[in-house]
């Protein structure tokens, strides 16, 4: 569990959005994770995406790295934001754009 934390905790340090998500961004696996990737998408911003049914270590250990029991979920520049309920819920409300712009995430390439 040690090297899954370790290895979980260099993706979203490494990276300014990371989805970990039940298949690819271009084969989404799960209702939930396709709408995280519309999300995303929408937002126009880069973001790396893990796909956790790749890798069962991952796979549990994001569970218990954010203390959170569902997949997928979305780290924004090392945080912990949620899943594809609040990602909704804070797009709609125009929040998570904003949490974008504030933390200066860069945009999706065109």
């Amino acid at each position: 569990m040690a090297d899954s934390n370790e290895r979980i905790s260099t993706v979203v340090k490494d990276n300014d959005v990371v989805l970990f998500m039940k298949g690819t961004p271009l084969f989404p696996q799960c209702g939930f994770s396709s709408r995280a990737i519309a999300i995303l998408d929408h937002c126009g911003v880069a973001y790396e995406s893990v796909d956790v049914l790749q890798d069962m270590e991952i796979r549990q250990g994001i569970k218990a790295y954010s203390d959170w029991p569902t997949i997928p979920q979305l780290y924004v520049k090392g945080e912990f934001v949620g899943g594809s309920d609040i990602m909704m819920e804070m797009f709609e409300a125009g929040e998570l754009q904003q949490l974008m712009n504030e933390k200066s995430v860069a945009k999706a390439d065109s």
